[in-house]
C-alpha cells in the first residue's frame, strides 16, 4: 500500500481540498478526502489576488505562506480522522493555488502555497510546482489532469470528462494517448460565483435557482461568446486574467436573475461549442467539479448536448468533488518515480517531462497519532 494525499485550492478559492489515495501503478483508490472551507474574507482576498494589477512582495508572501497553512491544517486532519501519522504517507501532491497563469507565448504560471512550509510542519514529502516545468518545455503549463483521467477512466473508452470549477476544462479521452486533447472551455462557475457576492453576498446561486428564475439576456450573451479565447484552437488553457466580472461590465440595471441566466448560459454554451468541435461523435460525457451541484446548470449543458449522455463521474465510482486532488496525488507520485506527468497532446509541450519540485520532509516534526 502506497499511502498519499493530493491538495487542490482551485479557481473558486472556496477552500482547500485534501484527498487520501492509495497508488498502484495500475490503480488508484481513494480512501477519504475532506475539505477546509475558507472563510469569506480568505476566499475574497484570493479572489482579488487574482485580477490585481498591483500586488506587492509582502502580500504574495503572506498568501503563499496561508495557502500552505490551509494545506498544513488539511493535511492533519486527514490523518487524525484516518488515524493515521505522517510516517504512514509516502508524499503530498499539491497543487497549490494559482495566483497567475498567462500561458505561451513567453508564458507563466505561478501557484502559491509554500511546499517547504508543507513538508517542514506535516514531516511528509511534499511535490508541488507541477506546471512551470511543461511550460519550459513549450507547453500551457495546463491542464494536467487530463493525464489523470486517461488512467482513471480506462475502462470507459472513448468518452469525455468535464471538470466544472472556476474555470471549466474538457477531457476527450481516447484509447491512443496521443490522440487524448483536454483544454479549458472558459469560465465555469467562476463568473456566477463573483457575481452572487457581489449582488447578494451568498457564496453562489445553490441549486442554480436564481438562474433558472431568469431569463437570458440575449444581447449580453451573443457579445460574451465573442471573446477571442472561444475561437482560439487548443492547446490552450485560461483563468480569472480572463474572465472576470471586470471584463464583463455588467450593466446594472439589469436584474440579477437574468443575469444570472445568462452567465450560466454563457458557461453552457461554451462548453457544449467545444464539444460540437472537437468531439462531434461523443456518446459519454461524464461530470465532476463543483458545477455538478447547480442542477440550472447541468439541464442547460444537458439542452446544448442532445444525444449525449451526461452524468456524474460517481457514476464510474470516482467521487466528483474530489477528481483534482486525486489527480495531484497521482502526479506527485509519478514524480518521485521518475515519471512524466503531462500529455504534450493536451498541454503543446515539447514532450513528455517529469513535472515538479520534491521538498523532503522532515525529522521529527511531522504529525504523529
Amino acid at each position: 500500500m502506497t499511502l498519499c494525499i493530493g491538495l487542490m485550492s482551485g479557481t473558486s478559492a472556496d477552500g482547500m481540498d485534501a484527498c487520501l489515495v492509495d497508488i498502484t501503478p495500475e490503480k488508484v483508490t481513494m480512501i477519504d478526502a475532506l475539505c477546509i472551507d475558507y472563510p469569506d474574507e480568505v476566499s475574497d482576498f484570493f479572489k482579488a489576488l487574482a485580477v490585481s494589477e498591483t500586488l506587492s512582495a509582502e502580500l504574495i508572501m503572506d498568501a503563499d505562506r496561508l495557502i500552505a497553512q490551509y494545506g498544513v491544517q488539511a493535511v492533519v486532519s486527514l490523518l487524525e480522522k484516518n488515524e493515521l501519522s505522517a510516517r504512514d504517507i509516502s508524499l503530498i501532491g499539491s497543487h497549490g493555488h494559482t495566483l497567475r497563469h498567462r500561458p505561451q507565448p513567453d508564458g507563466f504560471s505561478w501557484q502559491i502555497g509554500d511546499p517547504s512550509w508543507l513538508a517542514e510542519y506535516t514531516g511528509i514529502t511534499c511535490v508541488a510546482d507541477f506546471r512551470r516545468r511543461d511550460i519550459a518545455a513549450g507547453g500551457e503549463g495546463a491542464p494536467l489532469v487530463p493525464a489523470f483521467h486517461q488512467v482513471a477512466m480506462q475502462a470507459h473508452q472513448p468518452c469525455a470528462v468535464l471538470n466544472i470549477g472556476g474555470i471549466a476544462n474538457l477531457t476527450l479521452i481516447n484509447a491512443d494517448q496521443d490522440k487524448t486533447l483536454g483544454f479549458d472551455t472558459g469560465p465555469g462557475n467562476a463568473l456566477m460565483d463573483e457575481y452572487c457576492r457581489v449582488m447578494t453576498g451568498c457564496s453562489c446561486d445553490a441549486g442554480g435557482a436564481s438562474a433558472a428564475r431568469g431569463v437570458v439576456i440575449t444581447e449580453l450573451l451573443d457579445e460574451w461568446l465573442k471573446h477571442p479565447y472561444f475561437a482560439e484552437v487548443p492547446p490552450k488553457s485560461t483563468g480569472r486574467e480572463l474572465f472576470n466580472l471586470q471584463q464583463l461590465a455588467i450593466p446594472a440595471h439589469y436584474s440579477p436573475d437574468d443575469v444570472l441566466a445568462t452567465l450560466a448560459e454563457l458557461t453552457a454554451t461554451s462548453i457544449a461549442d467545444a464539444i460540437k468541435r472537437y468531439a462531434p461523435e461523443l456518446k459519454e460525457l461524464y461530470v465532476c467539479g463543483g458545477g455538478l451541484k447547480n442542477s440550472h446548470l447541468m439541464e442547460r449543458i444537458k439542452a446544448h448536448t442532445s444525444g449525449l449522455n451526461v452524468q456524474s463521474t460517481e457514476a464510474v465510482g470516482i467521487h466528483p468533488d474530489w477528481m483534482e486532488a486525486m489527480a495531484f496525488a497521482w502526479l506527485g507520485w509519478r514524480t518521485v518515480n521518475h515519471l512524466s506527468g503531462n500529455l504534450p497532446a493536451v498541454t503543446g509541450a515539447q514532450g513528455e517531462r517529469i513535472l515538479g519540485g520534491i521538498y523532503p520532509g522532515s525529522t521529527g516534526n511531522g504529525y504523529q497519532k
